[in-house]
């Protein structure tokens, strides 16, 4: 039983993780490619 409540924490856990993370990881993607693009490399 606590096996089943640990499994469903680290579930919740890992998808709280991945949606606070999503947006800062498209944030330093959109930076990334302006400033790729700013310094003229492709």
């Amino acid at each position: 039983m606590f096996k089943a409540i640990a499994d469903i924490l680290r579930t919740i856990g890992g998808a709280i993780a991945t949606i606070v993370t999503l947006p800062f990881r498209l944030v330093a993607r959109l930076f990334g490619g302006a400033s790729d693009s700013a310094h003229g490399r492709h």
